[in-house]
């Protein structure tokens, strides 16, 4: 497919020039940019749909000679489609032309990649009636490059940059022997207008990002994404540099895990001269297994010379990745982290797809490795690859077809269904291990390290479509992008669990430990936000295999209905108050006695099995006295596989047939015990094996998580849509334009701009939103003037936020029947607050006072809350916290989160609220924060919420600086 678009706008003297320069930019719009002062934000490192890195940036006079190169490089046909004509050079006024803009009606992009430009795009301004609505776009990319989708990334770039500068249309004239280029436009998502005139198809689009577009976007980041993971986790060869020879070092050991793995491909140890070879980290102790020849090794005839080549384990060792004759696709280093840089130019040149340093001393060590590690990740992007770590671990695939172990642990589990991520490396050997004990197996490993770059979220998008991979754990210390994480796990959740361990109770920090209010609340956000996104939150990495296990091995509950089976009536007690307070009822709880038979088990557990009143079964055994465990293991298999082919004969029947879960405290053991595996083919535990916990309360909990995720699952899916009566396009040019003029006056844009009462009441105009209506006074006539065109009764209130939200009320003076109460009021409360300015409001509906804020979290991203208002709710922090953007279905539960929600559904006989007026607000709430990202903060307080709707008494927002734009625009790394 060829991604050229020969629209011409570029071509000397062509008319899209002559109109672009033929009148003066338009008094209102910002001023053109000088050549070199391009926005920063548009640099962004991209994913190809391959998988490899793209550099991208606005052009700049420098890139001259780089042009030429790049359109010398050209085939004839290339440029043909790219300029109607042959054009096998471009003039020096035209490479001038092409690499001077003003970065707002004339913008050009430029894709690079090792320093070589790869793909160029470009827009240039049309105005009609000296405004410049619409532009027309161009790009063409190198042929060998072709392809990759390059043409769709600068096409969204080039889109986002038009939309900054007020374009909302892109034109282009496009070859009728040229349809790859329509369909670009069309694929990705954009409403085409076209018009045919002889060998050309006039193309027109509106640029405005819809539903379509996001959905286009998603879904090429997604498959992008999983195809850079997959070339980590199933390379074709693997490169070791830094192999020593030396056990105790590092790349030995990683040599040694890969071989004695099976590893499928050749392994190639590079092992120049220099510190490289015996200075590689620090002693891991690993050991070596012994191997059979292999890829790579030197020949008998090599052997019988008088120069032997250089060794590792007996592997022919190369001195730099170049050497290496044949392809490389994966490189583990682990040399000293002064030396990581050397390696980059070699895997450049050699075509290295991704890189796994095992090295230390970078952003774990401070400041100064800090900033070796942002340099070390500039590089390895700009030479087109992707990173692992630094300071990781390591990568593992079982996948017999791969067999990959380029890890530091010693000891890897067995090849299952389960996904693993996590960062800290010691912590990867200690869950590593943990697994293997349970006999949970793994299909994927990935430990990050310092993650760099490779994230959870990049290995969510690999786990969502890997058929190897059931189950999804997650270690996080951190978000990497928030929004992102919440976005791809709402999706992933649908069809896999994913269970996490997020730092908090047990897994704090002592910084955190320190602060503990705030870890308290953290905690509290991150659990509602997870359980948003379908993520089941567990507090310890014990529980994360306690859900593991029961996710691997057992079906989900269809119901909370759960009956316990055990030989004790204390254990039993036990689960059955545990289960409770995780949502489940307990129907009923058997006690066996202690000296039950394994036919009086196997009878409960199939009784219970069969009885369409029961959902799980939760079986306690863990007797008192010595009694043949065995006996009972094969009972309790008996009724669980009596369940399984009662459920197969009788497929599409009642629910009573369907497979129920089953765990169980077998004599204490943890993981799966012998007697309760289903072996699979390779002999390891399959699904239908059955769990055993090392308590009844753990049993209980691991069922409960199930049962919870469950339920989530099968709620109906709620699309995020738009409300209507929204203007974005002119809410977020008040926002920008107000943000610049914070700027021109010198202002602080570090926390931001407040808006006043009447600049937000204007932007949530924008999005349907009415505040009660109010006017800003200054003196006693503006006042009484204010009250008699608001209409009586009015309040008077005092606009300081010392004096608003005040229990006793001081601040504000209400239902006043005239201009004579109103004066009075105004004196009043001038003396008592010291305002300057008060507000005079029109009385609302009496009603329950709520609020809803967004606010920046650092875990998080942007979050909206609902609660009731008041300082006491405050104090009590009774609020419920989403993640941006909300669905319908996310605006319901949001109201009914905080404890004190029972207010709004009619309390003590009070009339129920309007819930979906509040739902309605929020949502649109949310939209705003989603469209413009600038606004970071919003607060509604108080919102009257009755019967009759909700009325906004007062808004304020915030507007600064967006954080990342990794998730707020178009496709790119974060």
């Amino acid at each position: 497919m060829t991604e050229s678009n020969p629209t011409g706008v570029t071509t000397p003297g062509g008319a899209a020039a002559s109109a672009g320069e033929a009148t003066e930019e338009a008094a209102d719009r910002p001023q053109p940019r000088e050549p070199w002062d391009y926005p920063r934000h548009w640099i962004a490192d991209v994913l190809a749909s391959d998988g490899g890195v793209v550099h991208l940036r606005p052009i700049i006079p420098d890139d001259a000679d780089r042009v030429v190169r790049f359109h010398a490089g050209l085939s004839e046909r290339t440029r043909y489609m790219r300029y109607f004509g042959p054009t096998p050079t471009l003039p020096p006024r035209e490479v001038a032309r092409m690499t001077t803009v003003d970065y707002q009606k004339r913008v050009a992009l430029v894709a690079v990649l090792g320093g070589d430009i790869i793909a160029i795009g470009l827009y240039e301004g049309l105005e009609f009636d000296g405004k410049p609505e619409s532009a027309e776009v161009a790009f063409v990319v190198a042929d060998d490059h072709q392809g990759r989708g390059l043409g769709p990334i600068l096409l969204e770039h080039l889109a986002g940059a038009a939309a900054e500068s007020g374009f909302v249309r892109f034109e282009a004239e496009v070859l009728s022997e040229n349809p790859n280029m329509v369909a670009v436009f069309r694929d990705a998502g954009y409403q085409l207008s076209r018009s045919f005139d002889g060998s050309t198809v006039h193309v027109e689009f509106l640029i405005d990002p819809t539903e379509a577009l996001l959905s286009v976007r998603n879904a090429r980041e997604r498959a992008s994404e999983a195809r850079s993971v997959a070339n980590l986790l199933r390379p074709s060869s693997v490169a070791v540099i830094g192999a020593s020879t030396d056990p105790k070092k590092v790349g030995n050991a990683l040599l040694a895990n890969i071989i004695a793995g099976g590893f499928t491909g050749p392994v190639f140890p590079v092992n120049g001269p220099g510190p490289a070879e015996d200075e590689s980290s620090a002693d891991t102790g690993a050991q070596a297994a012994p191997h059979g020849p292999g890829p790579g090794r030197s020949t008998p005839a090599q052997r019988r010379g008088h120069e032997r080549p250089p060794s590792v384990r007996g592997i022919r060792a190369y001195p730099t990745v170049r050497d290496i004759p044949d392809p490389v696709d994966l490189a583990v280093v682990a040399v000293p982290a002064a030396t990581v840089d050397d390696v980059l130019d070699d895997c450049l040149v050699k075509g290295v797809r991704t890189l796994v340093v095992v090295s230390s001393g970078f952003g774990e060590s401070g400041e100064a490795g800090l900033e070796s590690e942002h340099r070390l990740l500039e590089q390895v992007r700009e030479h087109g690859m992707r990173l692992v770590g630094p300071n990781a671990l390591g990568v593992a695939n079982n996948e017999p077809s791969v067999a990959l172990n380029a890890t530091l642990a010693p000891r890897i589990p067995a090849t299952g269904r389960v996904g693993f991520f996590c960062q800290s490396g010691a912590l990867g050997i200690a869950i590593l291990d943990t697994a293997a004990r349970r006999q949970i197996g793994l299909s994927t490993f990935v430990s990050a390290g310092n993650r760099a770059d490779v994230s959870g979220n990049d290995l969510l998008q690999y786990w969502d479509s890997d058929t190897a991979t059931d189950v999804i754990l997650l270690y996080l210390e951190s978000f990497g992008n928030p929004r992102k994480f919440s976005r791809i796990a709402r999706r992933v959740s649908r069809s896999k669990p994913i269970v996490a361990v997020k730092s908090g109770k047990g897994a704090m920090t002592a910084a955190r430990a320190a602060r503990s209010s705030a870890a308290s609340l953290d905690d509290q956000i991150a659990q509602m936000v997870l359980e948003q996104a379908g993520v089941i939150q567990v507090d310890t990495i014990s529980e994360l295999f306690d859900c593991a296990t029961i996710f691997a091995y057992q079906p989900l509950p269809r119901g909370p209905r759960t009956r316990i089976i055990g030989n004790s009536s204390v254990l039993g007690s036990l689960a059955a108050e545990t289960a409770r307070g995780g949502g489940l009822e307990v129907t009923d709880t058997i006690d066996l006695g202690a000296g039950a038979s394994e036919d009086a088990f196997e009878a409960a557990v199939t009784d219970a099995m069969g009885d369409p009143s029961v959902d799980a079964v939760i079986v306690v055994f863990v007797p008192p006295v010595a009694v043949d465990a065995d006996w009972h293991a094969r009972a309790l298999m008996a009724a669980a596989n009596t369940q399984v082919s009662r459920a197969a004969d009788t497929a599409g029947g009642p629910d009573a047939n369907h497979p129920k879960p089953i765990v169980t405290t077998f004599l204490a053991v943890e993981g799966i015990p012998p007697g309760l595996m289903k072996p699979g083919d390779n002999g390891l535990p399959d699904v239908g094996s059955i769990p055993s916990y090392g308590s009844p309360e753990r049993a209980a909990n691991a069922l409960a998580r199930s049962w919870q995720y469950a339920r989530w699952r099968e709620r109906p899916e709620s699309e995020i849509h738009r409300p209507d009566n929204t203007d974005p396009e002119a809410a977020r040019g008040y926002v920008r334009e107000a943000m610049e003029d914070l700027v021109a006056d010198g202002g602080d844009t570090g926390p931001g701009l407040t808006l006043g009462h009447v600049e937000s009441a204007t932007v949530l105009g924008w999005y349907g939103i009415s505040i009660v209506p109010f006017r800003e006074v200054t003196t006693m006539h503006e006042a009484s003037a204010a009250g008699r065109e608001l209409g009586f009764p009015v309040a008077v209130k005092a606009t300081s936020q010392t004096w608003r939200g005040r229990l006793d009320r001081e601040g504000a003076r209400l239902d006043l029947p005239d201009a004579t109460a109103v004066v009075t009021a105004f004196a009043e409360l001038s003396e008592l607050t010291g305002d300057r300015v008060l507000h005079i409001q029109k009385m609302a509906p009496k009603g329950i006072g709520t609020m809803i804020r967004v606010r920046d979290d650092r875990s998080f991203g942007s979050l909206i809350s609902f609660g009731l208002s008041g300082r006491t709710f405050d104090l009590l922090g009774d609020h419920g916290y989403r993640a941006i953007p909300l669905s319908a279905l996310d605006a319901s539960e949001l109201i009914d989160e905080p404890r004190s929600s029972a207010l709004l559904r009619g309390y003590a006989g009070e009339p129920p609220v309007d819930r979906t007026a509040l739902a309605d607000l929020l949502l649109r709430i949310s939209t705003l924060v989603e469209d413009i990202p600038e606004v970071r903060e919003v607060v509604l307080d108080p919102i009257l919420s009755s019967p009759d709707g909700a009325a906004v008494l007062t808004a304020l927002i915030r507007v600064g600086p967006v954080p990342t734009r990794a998730d707020t625009g178009p496709r790119r790394l974060g």
